[in-house]
């Protein structure tokens, strides 16, 4: 960590402003190691690895767990490519490059740090990559060549930030949460007035076909399953959706595929990125789909204003607003 993260880091426990003592550090300006403690309720938090580990000791099981499973799953898929920054243009819109340039931005749940680096590359004043798993080593290796970058292992529903922020973006993560209103919530505290908060979500509208049949292999099967293991088992469907994409391309018979607009944004993409995203709909503890009128009710209550909710794809959903208070 760079110097310049203790201005936008708080005690998760207290709130209290941390003070870092380093006992290595590298030629590049970050800390590798030491510790950073509160100077309001003393509590010690190790930095490790170049990341500080802002993690309470409340955290729910089910979150750290699924957390885990997806700091395995990019650590074994840790490709950035140029589609990534597309599809993630997608899942923020309307908001843009513009929205994200000069300011202070929070990221809620980084990954692998895909999404981190196109912010950084819009020219964002600094950036916080918050996730609970330990892919937040994969977003630093990632990033450590990003001044503007500040990469921290905490947990949304308690984010271990100041209220400094001017834009907060989560993507593919409020429904991996035990209480994914109250990440949502948590996101829309650390901003300032006037701040932009944009989400993408799991619809359950066009997929309860997967709550019905994929959600109870899932929780009951693979999500039990050893990473190594589920990896090699899910090449097989891999393989099959990768052949289903290519069928977009067939004249006549791409038109009445179901999903059709999602299949053809997957037809040109690398094998290598389908079995990702099949091993991530199989790999977690904890997924929700949410109803259009869930998103909604979010976002229907004081101190938010021009809110938009929009369906991606037939199959999520993307929304955002500005906080007024």
């Amino acid at each position: 960590m760079r110097a310049a993260a203790l201005g936008l880091l708080r005690c998760p426990v207290c709130s209290g402003t941390l003070a870092l003592t380093a006992r290595e550090l590298a030629d590049d300006g970050h800390a590798l190691e030491g510790t950073l403690s509160c100077a309001s309720c003393t509590t010690a938090y190790p930095l490790t690895r170049g990341v500080p580990r802002l993690i309470p000791d409340a955290v729910l099981a089910s979150a750290t767990e699924t957390a885990a499973r997806f700091g395995k799953q990019w650590r074994r898929f840790d490709h950035v490519e140029p589609y990534h920054e597309e599809w993630f243009r997608r899942w923020i819109a309307p908001l843009g490059p513009d929205d994200f340039r000069g300011r202070v931005v929070l990221e809620g749940g980084c990954g692998k740090g895909r999404h981190t680096l196109a912010v950084s590359s819009w020219g964002a004043a600094a950036v916080v990559a918050l996730d609970l798993g330990d892919s937040v080593d994969v977003t630093f290796a990632h990033t450590r060549g990003r001044e503007n970058v500040h990469v921290v292992q905490g947990d949304l529903a308690a984010p271990p930030v100041a209220r400094v922020f001017d834009v907060a973006f989560s993507v593919g993560v409020l429904h991996h949460l035990p209480d994914p209103r109250g990440g949502f919530d948590a996101l829309c505290r650390q901003l300032r007035p006037g701040g932009r908060v944009a989400i993408w979500v799991y619809g359950r509208e066009s997929n309860e076909w997967i709550v019905r049949f994929v959600d109870p292999l899932r929780t009951r099967v693979t999500s039990r399953l050893p990473a190594e293991l589920l990896y090699w088992l899910t090449l097989p469907p891999s393989a099959a959706l990768y052949g289903a994409c290519q069928l977009t391309r067939a004249p006549g018979l791409g038109a009445r595929l179901p999903y059709r607009e999602y299949l053809t944004q997957l037809a040109s993409v690398p094998r290598r990125e389908v079995h990702n995203i099949v091993y991530d709909q199989l790999v977690p503890p904890l997924a929700v789909y949410l109803a259009e009128a869930e998103v909604r009710a979010w976002f229907d209550r004081p101190g938010l204003a021009e809110v938009q909710v929009a369906s991606h794809n037939g199959n999520s959903w993307r929304a955002c607003a500005v906080v007024t208070g």
